[in-house]
Order: C-alpha cells, then sequence, then structure tokens
C-alpha cells in the first residue's frame, strides 16, 4: 500500500512536471532536445544497472537472508556494487565521448541539421553521471527489497519529480532547459542514491569497498546478469524506436514523450509498486520449492493487476481531452494538446499488457532464469522494428503509437505463454471470470462517462483548466459508481480486495 500511494504521489507530481516543462518550452527544439538527451543515459543504465541491480542482486541477496548470513551478503553487495562502479564510471567516460556520434545515428540528419542535434549533445553529457547514483541507489535499493523494506524506495520517485520541476521553477530564467537537467541531477542524487543509501545503513550495512573481477559473488552475478544485458526489451526500445521516427519533425517528438508520459503516469501508480513487492515475494517461494503456491501468486498478481488496469483505462479513454487539456498552456497550445490526446488514447489502450508483462518477467526472474525473457525481447524487438517504419510510413504519428501497442501484446504473449510451457505459471489458472467481471465494470463505466460527457454543455468542454477540473471530478464520480455498481452487481471479489489493500 506503501508503494501504490507514492506512485500515487508520484504520478501527480510527474504531471505537474510534464505540465510545467510544456509551459516553459512548448512542444519545440528545447523539448525536443530535453527528452531525446535521455536515450544514450538510459540504454547504458538498461543494459549496465536496471534489470540487472534489481534482479540479480535481490535473487542473490535473499539467498543469503534464507540463511540468516548478512555477513556474506554485504561482502557480496560491497563487491559487486565496488566493481559495477567502476566498470560503469569508465563507460560514462567513453559515452561522453563519443555522445555526438550516438545522436547522430539515433535521429537522423533532420534531427543533427538544427539546433536541436547540439542542444541534444551537450544535455545528454550532463545526464550522464545521473547513472552512477542510479546504480548505486538500485543496489541498496535492492537490499532493503530484500528485507520488505519498501519505505525509501517509495520516496524515491516522489524526490526525483520533485527535483525536476523545483530546477525548472528556480533556475530556468537563468539556465533554460538547463535547469530541468540540474533537477534530474538532484532528484537522482538525494532520491535514488542518498535516501536508499540512508535506508541501507539503518538496516545495518556493513560496505567494505573491494574492486575484484573475479570475487565468486560478482562471477555470480555477471552470470545472472549478462542475459539481460545483452538481450533487448520493447519496454526500452520502444522509446528508442518511435523518438528516432518521430524526429524528422520539430516538435513531433515532444508531443508523443508527452502522450507516453501521461500515459505512465498511470502506468506507474499500479505497474512498478506491485513488481517492486512482488519480486522478493516471487523468489522466496520458488527458493522454497512452493511451486504451487509460486505459480498461484504469480496468476492472482496478473489477474488483479490486469482488472484494475482495465478500469484506469476506461477510465483515461472516457476523460482524455480533459486530463490533456489540463497540460495546455504557455508555449504548449491547444493544437498540440489535441495531437498529444489522440496519441494517448492508442497508447491507454494497452495499459494493462504494460502492468503485466512486469509480473510475467519477474516470474522468470524469481526462478533465476534471466535468458529466456532475454531472449523473447530481443526476438520482439528485432520483429517489431519494421513495424514501427511501416506503419510510420503509413500513418505517421497514429502508427508509431499503434505500433507500440501491437509490439507490448505480442511481448507480453510471449513471457505468458513461455511460463507456461514450462510450467512455472498455468495460463489456465488465471481469475477468468473476475476479468470478464472487470472487462464488463470497464465497458459499462466508459460507455456512461462517455455518454455524460458528449451531452456536457459547450461551457464545459475543455476550454479551461477550472472546467477540466470540474468535468473531471463529476465525470469521474458517475464512472466510480457505475463500475462499483457494476462489479457489486457481478459480485466481483476485486472491490473487497481492494478495501483490504487500501486497510
Amino acid at each position: 500500500m506503501l508503494l501504490m500511494l507514492s506512485s500515487l504521489s508520484s504520478g501527480i507530481l510527474g504531471l505537474v512536471r510534464l505540465k510545467y516543462i510544456n509551459l516553459l518550452f512548448g512542444a519545440g527544439v528545447e523539448q525536443d532536445a530535453y527528452r531525446a538527451a535521455f536515450k544514450l543515459p538510459d540504454l547504458l543504465s538498461y543494459f549496465l544497472v536496471g534489470a540487472a541491480a534489481s534482479v540479480s542482486v535481490v535473487t542473490m541477496l535473499n539467498r543469503f537472508r534464507e540463511r540468516n548470513d548478512d555477513e556474506a551478503a554485504d561482502r557480496a553487495l560491497s563487491v559487486i556494487l565496488s566493481t559495477m562502479f567502476v566498470t560503469l564510471a569508465a563507460v560514462m567516460v567513453l559515452a561522453a565521448i563519443f555522445a555526438p556520434v550516438f545522436v547522430r545515428i539515433a535521429y537522423g540528419p533532420e534531427f543533427m541539421a538544427d539546433a536541436r542535434g547540439p542542444l541534444c549533445i551537450s544535455l545528454t553529457r550532463w545526464l550522464l553521471p545521473a547513472q552512477l547514483f542510479f546504480f548505486l541507489g538500485s543496489m541498496m535499493a535492492a537490499r532493503l527489497q530484500v528485507r520488505k523494506i519498501f519505505l525509501y524506495q517509495a520516496i524515491s520517485p516522489v524526490v526525483y519529480n520533485a527535483g525536476i520541476v523545483l530546477g525548472a521553477f528556480f533556475l530556468h530564467r537563468r539556465l533554460g532547459v538547463y535547469s530541468l537537467v540540474i533537477g534530474v541531477l538532484a532528484g537522482v542524487i538525494l532520491g535514488s542514491f542518498l535516501l536508499n543509501t540512508l535506508g541501507a545503513i539503518r538496516t545495518g550495512l556493513r560496505f567494505r569497498p573491494r574492486v575484484s573481477f573475479t570475487d565468486p559473488a560478482f562471477r555470480e552475478y555477471i552470470t545472472t546478469a549478462a542475459p539481460l544485458m545483452l538481450g533487448v526489451s520493447l519496454v526500452m526500445f520502444d522509446g528508442i524506436f518511435f523518438n528516432r521516427f518521430a524526429s524528422d519533425q520539430v516538435g513531433q517528438l515532444s508531443l508523443i514523450n508527452n502522450a507516453k508520459d501521461l500515459f505512465n503516469a498511470a502506468f506507474n501508480i499500479i505497474g512498478p509498486a506491485v513488481g517492486a513487492a512482488s519480486l522478493p515475494f516471487f523468489t522466496s517461494l520458488y527458493q522454497r520449492n512452493l511451486l504451487y503456491e509460486f505459480s498461484n501468486s504469480v496468476d492472482r498478481s496478473v489477474s488483479r493487476l490486469f482488472a484494475v488496469s482495465m478500469l484506469v483505462s476506461a477510465w483515461m479513454l472516457a476523460f482524455a481531452p480533459w486530463i490533456m487539456d489540463l497540460l495546455r498552456g504557455g508555449r504548449f497550445h491547444h493544437v498540440d494538446a489535441v495531437e498529444t490526446t489522440w496519441l494517448f488514447q492508442i497508447f491507454v489502450v494497452t495499459l494493462a499488457l504494460w502492468a503485466v508483462q512486469g509480473i510475467y518477467a519477474r516470474a522468470f526472474y524469481a526462478a533465476s532464469d534471466t535468458v529466456t525473457p532475454a531472449v523473447a525481447g530481443t526476438t520482439v524487438v528485432v520483429l517489431s522494428l519494421p513495424l514501427y517504419w511501416a506503419l510510420h510510413k503509413s500513418l505517421g504519428m497514429t502508427g508509431l503509437a499503434l505500433a507500440s501497442d501491437l509490439g507490448i501484446l505480442a511481448q507480453t504473449a510471449a513471457l505468458a505463454i513461455l511460463l507456461h510451457k514450462r510450467r512455472l505459471v498455468s495460463l489456465a489458472c488465471l481469475d477468468f471470470p473476475e476479468l470478464a467481471k472487470a472487462a464488463a465494470a470497464a465497458l459499462i463505466s466508459y460507455t456512461g462517462a462517455h455518454l455524460l460527457l458528449n451531452r456536457l454543455p459547450a461551457s464545459l468542454q475543455p476550454t479551461s483548466h477550472l472546467h477540466d477540473l470540474i468535468t473531471l471530478t463529476a465525470g469521474g464520480l458517475l464512472w466510480a459508481a457505475l463500475a462499483l455498481a457494476t462489479l457489486t452487481l457481478l459480485r466481483s471479489s476485486l472491490p473487497a480486495q481492494l478495501r483490504r489493500r487500501v486497510s
């Protein structure tokens, strides 16, 4: 529940951040360059830090925890952290040197032909050090996850978003778009690094710096993490693909990223919070050889998350124009909001798929299988690239959004089928009656809200932020009432499950 509340706060701050960036910079050169500047640091983080830190280290530390051997756990964490930090620092230096080459290849000649290219290169170099602190924070967070301590991890994204908002608020007049980068660095250092490190120290961490590429713990870490480092996933490359194809016209890259950020604000409330809590739990069940309980736990998590996601998708589809209009203002105009709304509505159809694919991936990780999801993810990415290209050629930005939906459908289906074939998780044990009830509630609540919105007087159409808030409040109450009434009438267990979570 703590992670859910934190994710909600982070999602709201994320919307404030998005609103403020649009207000100051609009859909133009500066925001395009800022958006594009994240891709090289994010790629390095994805291959060297993110999945490996949160999966391999959690699995290893959980094994030590089951043996009550905290000393060995701290020794392993120390050598992994020290050795990877040195490696990552060297990679970041090389990345800064070759940033112009990456930007030229990743975004094409149109992007480099105007001011976006040079600005993106400079911003990329400023953002690279943030990954070092993100790595340190991820390692400390892994130690806390094993102990079922999520407080610090819950607060971290809130601090990160607050750092960007405050950086822009206080520094944008003097530093322009660089104020956002300063905010990113402050948010990562204070949120990811310092908070998680403080939490780890308070739990008794005994850290001793030691760099060793031959230490058994580091070799186990590399062996487990290598497939994650070498394999790719559409979760990361989805953004790479549509950024590449959207960069040929100024502003398009900003618009599609706005749509994706708005989508992520909802996704981050229900997806990563559940995933972070589920990994150590799944790992513990599997390592104790409780395979039946393991399978049932994954199926329950997927069924509940899919059901909730369908209801949230229904709300966002119905109210998308009013949600997006709240982000309008300053240099971000009404026409920008309209185009972003359409892209957002295409994205939001697959919210449930984005959420549950993370649960399926963590089921593999808990079973110490990082090879299968890496191979599956890489295959989907390779096969999706021609799809992104073809749909962009024929349908423009709409095609990119549709390609994203089709790609995540393929990735989620692949993971689910592979888990079933390996007899780790049974697809037959998904709670299909509950999913059908949630789908009915989503359809009815969407239809009711949609009919209400189509009959609103012109004064309450998306024209002012006050009208937007009135519409979202009144319409949201109707949506919630219809959804709850439908679930209650169908005797769904979902409302009771959610009440237990809250209480």
